[in-house]
């Protein structure tokens, strides 16, 4: 599957493959996001992921690693 996707830094727009994104389940919205490195300038993005890009980057075969707390 491919997804669309911005940098920031470079304002660059492009798409990309499952397989260049990851995606972070933490135990609350501020620690749940998806990160890739940006294809144009190299920087490593990190974004916000709500419950529907979850749904959709999870559907789509991204990588998810599940955060744990620990406390």
């Amino acid at each position: 599957m491919i997804f669309k996707a911005a940098c920031p830094e470079c304002r660059g727009r492009f798409e990309l493959a499952a397989g260049a994104l990851r995606l972070a389940i933490g135990a609350s919205d501020r620690t749940t996001f998806y990160s890739f490195t940006c294809p144009d300038c190299g920087s490593a993005v990190r974004k916000p992921a709500g419950e529907r890009i979850v749904e959709l980057l999870t559907g789509g075969g991204v990588r998810t690693l599940r955060l744990h707390s620990t406390v």
